[in-house]
Parts: C-alpha cells; structure tokens; sequence
C-alpha cells in the first residue's frame, strides 16, 4: 500500500508473528486469575505442605539419602514445568479454539507454527519462573542448592521439560472437544502420573511393579532428570541420558501429533 510515494510494509516474517503470539498469550495468562494461580502459586503450596508433613523424613536417592524437605524441591519443580507447560497449555489451547479465537486468527497471515511457537514461548518463560522462585525457598528455607557443577544441566532438563510438555499439550488439546471437560481430563492424567513417578511420593516406597508403569512416562523422566541434577551424592554433570531420552522420545510424538491434529475450528459446535 502506497501513502504518499513510499511504501508501507507489515512484517509477516516468522519471528515476527511467533513475537506476537507470545505478547498476546502472555497477557491473557497474567490476566486469567485461576491460571496464575494453579500454576504460579499451587506448586509452591504443595512444596510448602509435603516439606512441612515429611521434614523429619529421609528420601532414598542414588548415592544416599536426602532430607525429604530437599528431595520434594526438584520434583515440585518438575511437577511446575507440567503445569506451565501442559496443563495450562492444553486448557487455554481448548478455550481458545472452542470460543472462536483460533477461527479468527485463521483470516490472519499467523501459521500454525507461529500459534505453536507462541504459546510454547510463554510455557517456557512461565516454567523457568516457577523453577526460579521454589529453588528460592528450597535455599531460604530448607536449606537446599544445586551443586555448581550440575546447575547447567538442571536448567537444561527444565528448558527440555517445558518444551517436550508443550507438544504434549498440544497434542492433548486435540483430543479434548469441550473446554468444561478440558481441566478433569488434563488433572485425570497429570495427579495420578505424578504420585508414582517420584513426584509426590519417592519412588523408593513404591511398590516395584508401580513404579515401573512410572518409568515409561515423561512425568518420571523429569522427575528422576531434575533430581540427578539436584542430588548432591550425584558425581558428574548429572546428565540423565536415559531420563533424556524418554523425554525426547515423548517430546518427538506429541510434536507428530500436535502439529497433525492441530485445528483452528472449534470441535463442539
């Protein structure tokens, strides 16, 4: 379009839509007062609660033991990258496609890909605040750090957690065809996988055959990834490439499928 002899151009790059999608679903998550807080502040409720029920506890872990008020930070943590990156995701992906929204944005130069890469964007960012805020009280208040020389590791299993959760969530959405049925579904997954993949509960009180069924989901391989780098028995640079490679493996199918069944219409109406 010409105004005046020069021309005007709208950037349509990829970056730029991606750019917008993050600002747009960034603000709509500060907004949303229940989003905030089942994902911002119940994990630390829950951090604050299981520390202070098993604080006189001992944790079996790989090299020894760990006060149980330590071994609950990295699973919390784990257990907040989920809720930033596939619970919260996959509700506000139903909501948005079942008002409308995405059939909206469909009349627009956005792809898919700057849908997806968007929202991940926000996932991400919301993940590594959760984890910087309960590694904050698990130093404050318990007492708890990261051994220096596996720090990089850990912030590389939450970044690879929150992305791999993301296609997850993605790949959640497109099943789910009702925004009401959007938060039991996601809880009816994540709750269950939770208690016997070392999250909530140590694997080592589990019973054998129970935590092995934990084994084979992503929810255990975060949970046992994050606490290898948090361990301080572990020797290293507390790289889990068995725990990695569940998650990638997870990460790479729900990514098939995300981008698949990805749709812009609504699915109940």
């Amino acid at each position: 379009m010409s105004v005046q002899g020069s021309t005007v151009r709208h950037p349509s790059g990829l970056a730029h839509l991606v750019a917008h999608e993050f600002h747009f679903d960034l603000r709509c998550f500060w907004r949303n007062t229940q989003s905030r807080f089942f994902t911002l502040a119940l994990p630390v409720l829950f951090l604050v609660i299981f520390s202070s029920i098993f604080h006189n506890s001992k944790a079996t872990v790989p090299g020894g033991t760990l006060s149980e008020s330590v071994y609950y930070v990295p699973g919390i943590i784990a257990f907040g990258v989920i809720a930033a990156a596939f619970s919260n995701l996959a509700l506000t992906v139903v909501r948005y496609r079942e008002m409308g929204i995405y059939k909206r944005r469909r009349a627009t130069p956005v792809r898919t890909s700057a849908v997806i890469g968007g929202r991940a964007l926000v996932a991400v960012l919301t993940a590594l605040a959760i984890t910087v805020v309960l590694l904050a009280i698990g130093w404050v208040v318990y007492k708890a750090h990261i051994p220096g020389r596996t720090a990089p590791v850990f912030i590389l299993d939450v970044v690879l957690g929150a992305i791999v959760f993301c296609c997850l969530g993605f790949a959640l959405a497109a099943f789910i065809k009702d925004a009401e049925a959007a938060q039991p579904v996601v809880q009816a997954i994540i709750l269950p996988l939770c208690f016997i993949s070392g999250v909530f509960i140590p694997v080592a009180v589990l019973p054998t055959w129970l935590a092995d069924i934990g084994k084979v989901f992503p929810v255990h391989a975060l949970a046992a990834a994050l606490l290898a780098a948090y361990n301080p028995h572990t020797l290293g640079s507390g790289l889990s490439w068995t725990d990695l490679g569940i998650l990638l493996a997870w990460g790479v199918a729900g990514l098939f499928v995300a981008v698949r069944r990805f749709s812009w219409l609504p699915k109940n109406g």
